[in-house]
């Protein structure tokens, strides 16, 4: 069941967006034919720049790693926990880069680095940002073309830290410890070695194109706005690759687009997000009201029932409680007891037709009986409910024999009970503390003759006292049930020919057991 998309990683850009990024490319483009025939001028040392550019960059990119992170567990998409990853090691560059720049805390750096530490630092940054792109993009694509997003399981935020934090540290280190063995790329604190420089500007610009490449015709308003953070990569690698000079116009204006670089990125991220936090709390809203109205046409037909029910299962206790007292008299009078004990009969059994035509008016359906696989359907109804699985943190594991034959069903009905079960499970999963928050779905062919759907979670699980009651109409287990859920359920798969049941979960939590006839053998 499709719906709809609700986050940077699968909205499409609209041209508004596509227009606003080409006119912010345009516009660093004007300012690299602006800045380029002035380029070699020297200009006032401005000895806080470099910390105070760090220093903001620095936040920003931690801000745009956390909404990434934060994209990529609603996601579980292990290609936006890599490029969260990739701006976590890029911020933590900056810490040593600022230290190390000379000028900056000290004349010539702190952490006892060369004037080339401070450039290759710099170098791994420039390095690092295409290359984690071109990974985020890989991935991307992958998982686009693999299993749904609900299948996967949700990436480690903290193991993507700790590697780069790592990383971070290896690559701090080498560029101190090994400046006088890494080629340099400065000759003193400003004057540049043209080659070297060239050459790591060349590698950058080559890895920015390929980068770009993989993202050309961006599927999502992140892959533009990445797109937008590369052209500028792009050309300020083309401005350094003129020049070089520390304190220039052109090293000024290139460290600048640096800082714009990672703020395009943040302000469209914030943007987005606000904006689709409020597509999703305008939605809430028209959940909620919905779900009240459903509540109140609930009370009506729990309240119309109460009343059905009521009047025979009333004359019933009547007619009871009059034949027990015509027989338990001094003088018993056993034709009006008798009398009175058919009329008890009769009552129960108006009772039970009352029930019965409650239950086929709930279990009809206005669909056909057509040809369906029961994997698939599982599928698209995980999918619909991914935002319910996301909100609770729980993990689905698949295990479905792709060889299953397909069954000859209404495809509503059995999405309602599937919908069902899986509702109940996310309920019961939901509801514990300090396990594993997990739900298991198998599917296999069943005495070649039926197939076997079975659902175990992690949750509370029933108590014994309970699973032979779950099932029937008004018992339930929740503070806020109506007992009409699974009863219906089992209902509608008995309509089917099938058989819906119970059984602890091992070693907790509780397993719901769905057979079904193959195809041609029963229908609604």
């Amino acid at each position: 069941m499709p719906h709809d998309h609700l986050g940077l990683f699968d909205t499409p850009p609209n041209r508004r967006q596509i227009r606003l990024g080409l006119a912010m490319v345009g516009g660093l483009l004007v300012a690299f034919f602006l800045i380029l025939p002035v380029n070699d001028i020297r200009l006032r040392e401005i000895q806080v720049f470099i910390p105070v550019l760090d220093a903001v960059m620095f936040v920003d990119e931690l801000i745009i790693a956390t909404l990434l992170y934060a994209q990529a567990r609603v996601f579980r998409s292990r290609a936006l926990n890599i490029l969260a990853s990739g701006y976590v090691f890029a911020a933590l560059l900056l810490l040593p880069h600022a230290l190390t720049f000379p000028g900056a805390f000290a004349p010539d750096g702190l952490l006892g680095a060369s004037a080339n530490a401070t450039a290759w630092l710099a170098a791994f940054r420039r390095i690092a940002f295409p290359l984690g792109i071109a990974l985020y993009a890989h991935l991307k694509r992958a998982e686009t073309s693999a299993k749904p997003g609900i299948a996967r399981p949700i990436p480690s935020a903290a193991f993507g830290v700790y590697s780069v934090l790592a990383l971070a540290g290896a690559a701090t280190i080498l560029a101190i410890v090994g400046a006088d063995v890494l080629p340099p790329f400065f000759a003193n604190r400003t004057e540049p070695v043209s080659a070297n420089l060239f050459a790591i500007n060349a590698l950058t610009i080559v890895l920015s194109i390929v980068a770009m490449a993989m993202l050309w015709r961006p599927g999502s308003v992140l892959d533009l706005w990445l797109l937008v953070a590369l052209s500028c990569w792009l050309i300020q690698s083309l401005l350094n690759l003129t020049g070089g000079a520390r304190y220039s116009v052109g090293w000024y204006g290139l460290v600048s687009m640096m800082l714009v670089s990672s703020l395009i990125v943040m302000l469209a991220l914030m943007a987005e997000s606000n904006r689709l936090h409020a597509r999703l709390a305008l939605t809430m809203a028209a959940r909620n009201r919905e779900r009240d109205a459903r509540l109140m046409s609930m009370d009506a037909v729990t309240g119309a029932i109460a009343h059905e029910v009521g009047q025979p299962l009333t004359g019933t206790i009547a007619s009871a409680m009059a034949g027990l007292s015509w027989l338990t008299r001094e003088r018993p009078d056993r034709e009006r007891a008798i009398k009175a004990l058919h009329d008890a009969i009769d009552s129960g059994n108006r009772t039970t037709a009352v029930i019965k035509s409650i239950r086929a008016m709930f279990a009809k359906g206005t669909g056909t009986a057509t040809e369906i696989s029961l994997n698939d359907l599982v599928r698209e109804t995980a999918a619909f409910l991914d935002r319910e699985l996301a909100g609770e943190n729980v993990a689905l594991e698949f295990t479905l024999d792709e060889a299953l034959p397909p069954i000859l069903a209404d495809r509503i009905q059995i999405q309602r009970v599937l919908v069902n079960l899986f509702t109940n499970a996310i309920d019961s999963v939901g509801a514990t503390r300090g396990r594993p928050r997990r739900i298991a779905i198998r599917s296999a062919p069943l005495n070649g003759q039926d197939v076997l759907l079975e659902i175990s979670d992690t949750g509370i699980g029933i108590a014994p006292e309970e699973m032979t009651r779950i099932f029937e109409p008004f018992f339930t287990t929740k503070g806020t049930g109506t007992g009409l859920g699974l009863s219906l359920c089992r209902t509608i798969v008995e309509e089917h020919g099938g058989r819906l049941w119970a059984s602890p979960g091992e070693p907790m939590g509780a397993t719901f057991h769905l057979q079904l006839p193959r195809g041609g053998r029963a229908g609604p």
